[in-house]
């Protein structure tokens, strides 16, 4: 595979992770993040999914996917039954976020986050100067179809983790080209944190 035509965001992930290790990705969508985790890592994936094309999808790629709702929490799992759980472009879909995010770090030994960063600039200027709901690359849908109920920035998650005692061990920014080395709040789109239960860190 070449790994320039991988999404940056799931290059980021890619790097992430050890090999031959569990991971249970929330929200896995039409399943090409766990796909590729698969065949590039060699880990042993499981997907939850609540749309029934997105399962569809993922069965057709040969994933070991649930349809269930995250939201309702993750009671079935026992404590670190996987090495890594990922909710990648779901958080900010989520609706009870305190319980997700509780249970994800119970269940996995680490936990890998990306959102959309609602601070990026040109959001931020087109709120600005248009007064309108900004439409970005990462935030691509209009203020009355979006499915995101929650549009924070990458300072609001810092102080959230820093607040709840969840340790940041490895935070990596990007855009729609590269990563984002300075002022990640004002200019990287998307956020894409490695986190545990730990000491309070959260220095970006």
């Amino acid at each position: 595979m070449d790994y320039k035509l991988i999404r940056l965001d799931h290059r980021v992930i890619l790097d992430m992770i050890m090999p031959n290790v569990s991971v249970l990705d929330l929200g896995c969508g039409n399943g090409d993040l766990l796909s590729l985790l698969i065949k590039e890592k060699k880990v042993s994936g499981q997907g939850i999914e609540i749309d029934d094309n997105a399962i569809y999808e993922c069965i057709a790629k040969g994933l070991n996917v649930l349809h269930g709702d995250i939201d309702s929490g993750l009671a079935e799992y026992s404590d670190k039954s996987f090495d890594y759980v990922i909710l990648n472009q779901s958080l900010q879909q989520i609706s009870h976020i305190e319980v997700v995010l509780k249970d994800a770090l119970r269940v996995g030994k680490k936990v890998i986050i990306g959102f959309p960063n609602f601070a990026y600039y040109r959001g931020r200027m087109q709120i600005f100067f248009r007064g309108k709901t900004p439409v970005m690359p990462s935030l691509p849908y209009k203020w009355f179809d979006t499915p995101n109920l929650h549009f924070l920035s990458i300072l609001d998650f810092v102080e959230y983790c820093q607040t709840r005692n969840i340790k940041i061990e490895r935070a990596v920014f990007i855009n729609e080209k590269r990563k984002i080395k300075i002022f990640p709040n004002l200019f990287a789109l998307i956020g894409v944190f490695l986190v545990s239960n730990g000491d309070r860190d959260g220095k970006v």
